[in-house]
């Protein structure tokens, strides 16, 4: 499974996945090594954890929980096939063993969080939070849909999170990164050095005689597997979908101003803001002597100041007149002109005097600026109601024994004939096919299938579908010696320059060691030398990677050598400076807070393993496997 892991993220999606997976809620830093022991286990149960039983439905409840959330994420969908292969399953279930450890440590440690306490929890979390900095139900709500919770799901799931956390906190809330470390890491994040350097050219290497025929039959013998030529299929494709049904067609301006006229309340007129500021006074009484004295001269900014206020305490924001909940307060707030206070208002919860310190008028965007945007909207209303029609049309037709081409152009559409394409979405040139609707998914179905077998459809990321069938098999061969002699000669060839160039090098690098300088050795070659300061590990202008490692490996006034495209570098390190410890420098600060997140993520790891052996842990595989259809133990 781990070199499953290790291929699937060599790709973006992969990359997309795994992030997504490795950020649960908490624990994400759950290790393997579950036990395989089968005894003991009721009809359900898919896993013990102690005296806790972990259930084969609590398991799939979580998996389609955390496959619906990538889902969404991904915006496609994600095959159970494909969830596995990234190790979606193992990762629930070594989640689901480490919350059920940690949850017996809380029950055994008697802790314990109220209702109050969770509901203030959530109220202050910035998750849930507008702009202003205050609890949005709507956006609360809106988050749960997404992450498949309801309210009292998620309170109940957050009871356990807080739970988990107090002990998480308790292991490793003091850890310090140590001072040694911290210097490390400003040694090798701000280290810079100097360097010269020479750049040999391929023709360094000096005049190659060609090879023998001998010479390339041997070095082809060697390396056949570089000249094998992928499997290609021919398909046949046909891609509705949406975005180019669209282009098809024609909006009239009547339409999008029918279109205008419903939603322009909703998504085109901003309602007026203002910035109000409120005073709040015990009595009525207070409050009419303040405005009084404000009718006196003084201003709304002195009273804030002798009652020792600050401007957050008296800021209700910038909103809209229906965000404030006490209506009196809004209707005097919005009766204000720009700049003025209110005479006393009767709230709910005392006596205010508010100031309207800015009005943001209301506005609406014209018909004319969204014109284009409304067409282009309905454009996709009336493709995705031609898309089902064709769609439908078109299935008929298949089940009705036409070809795929037969069934289209009997819709006017014409499919797309692609002579020869590899595994990788790539044709004979060795670039990728152009223009190819979820192209990964397309040749993975098309090498799973065979000429004439009728395939199920696939979608696109913008709902539409592609069809497509197999019309033909070039299957994988080895290349002949006389097909590919002079792809193998040129190789040989940049071979035969880099052993030349290595040697060349090497010789320099002797030579520098013994006292030679590396000016007098590139004036006997005729070549520069080159020189770089402020030389650091993230790079350098001028020189390639390889060199940039290699210039670190090496001591102060050391040379050695790196490959740089046809030619290589021969460098010498002239010296090296490190800035004095900073710890309060941003750029150390969050490599440090990077290296404390891991050192606390291993020592919570080691404090989970530890606590699965005490309580003892067991899978029942043959549930495992009939709730996540992998034939895997773990």
């Amino acid at each position: 499974m781990l070199d499953s892991m290790r291929a699937a993220t060599q790709t973006w999606l992969g990359r997309a996945i795994m992030t997504i997976v490795m950020g649960f809620i908490i624990l994400s830093f759950a290790v393997w090594g579950i036990g395989d022991i089968f005894r003991g286990f009721g009809a359900n149960d898919l896993a013990k954890v102690g005296g806790t039983n972990i259930s084969a439905d609590a398991y799939r409840y979580a998996y389609q929980t955390e496959l619906q959330r990538l889902q969404r994420q991904l915006r496609r969908a994600v095959t159970n096939d494909e969830a596995r292969a990234f190790g979606l399953d193992g990762q629930v279930l070594s989640r689901l063993i480490s919350e059920a450890a940690l949850d017996q440590k809380a029950r055994s440690l008697d802790l314990a969080i109220s209702d109050q306490q969770i509901a203030k929890t959530i109220y202050n979390d910035d998750a849930f939070k507008d702009a202003a900095g205050r609890f949005d139900k709507l956006k609360f709500d809106g988050l749960l849909r997404e992450n498949g919770f309801t309210e009292r799901s998620f309170v109940a799931d957050q009871r356990g999170v807080y739970l988990r956390r107090q002990i998480a906190d308790a292991v490793s809330a003091d850890l310090e990164v140590p001072k040694a470390m911290i210097e490390a890491l400003n040694r090798f994040q701000g280290e810079a050095r100097s360097v010269d350097y020479v750049v040999l050219p391929a023709t360094a290497a000096g005049e190659i005689a060609p090879p023998s025929q001998d010479v390339l039959e041997a070095y082809y013998k060697v390396r056949q597997q570089n000249y094998r030529t992928p499997e290609y299929r021919k398909l046949v494709v046909l891609a509705l979908t949406p975005t180019k049904l669209a282009e098809t067609q024609q909006i009239s301006d009547e339409d999008a101003q029918k279109r205008y006229d419903e939603v322009k309340a909703q998504r085109y007129e901003t309602p007026e803001k203002r910035t109000i500021e409120q005073i709040p006074y015990p009595d009525e009484a207070s409050a009419a002597a303040a405005r009084a004295e404000i009718d006196a001269g003084k201003s709304f900014d002195d009273l804030i100041a002798e009652r020792k206020l600050t401007p957050k305490d008296v800021s209700l924001g910038t909103v809209t007149k229906d965000a404030l909940v006490d209506k009196a307060v809004a209707d005097a707030a919005f009766s204000l002109p720009e700049g003025n206070v209110s005479a006393p208002i009767k709230a709910q919860f005392g006596t205010v005097l508010l100031r309207a310190s800015k009005i943001d008028p209301a506005s609406t965007l014209p018909f004319s600026a969204v014109a284009g945007a409304i067409k282009q909207e309905l454009q996709v209303v009336r493709a995705k109601r031609e898309m089902n029609r064709l769609h439908d049309e078109i299935e008929d037709q298949r089940a009705s024994g036409k070809s795929l081409t037969e069934a289209a152009k009997s819709v006017g559409l014409e499919p797309r004939t692609i002579e020869a394409i590899d595994s990788l979405a790539h044709d004979k040139t060795g670039f990728p096919v152009p223009d190819l609707p979820n192209s990964l998914a397309l040749v993975k179905a098309a090498f799973a299938s065979d000429v004439g077998v009728d395939n199920d459809t696939l979608s696109t990321p913008d709902g539409g579908t592609i069809w497509f069938e197999v019309a033909g098999i070039d299957p994988a061969r080895q290349q002949t010696f006389d097909e590919v002699k002079p792809q193998v000669e040129k190789a040989w060839m940049a071979d035969e320059t880099a052993k030349r160039l290595t040697a060349k090098a090497a010789d320099w690098i002797k030579k520098i060691a013994a006292g030679e300088t590396l000016a007098s050795l590139a004036a006997e070659g005729n070549l520069d030398v080159k020189h770089a300061n402020d030389v650091k590990r993230e790079g350098a202008a001028g020189l390639p990677a390889p060199a940039i490692a290699q210039i670190f490996n090496v001591p102060v006034k050391g040379a050695e050598s790196a490959a740089d495209g046809d030619g290589r570098i021969v460098f010498q390190v002239l010296e090296s400076t490190v800035p004095p410890l900073n710890e309060q420098d941003p750029s150390l600060k969050k490599l440090v807070d990077q290296v404390k997140g891991s050192l606390t993520n291993e020592i919570l790891g080691e404090y989970v393993t530890q606590l699965q052996k005490d309580l003892g842990v067991s899978v029942n595989n043959q549930a495992l496997r009939a709730a996540s259809g992998t034939a895997a133990n773990y």
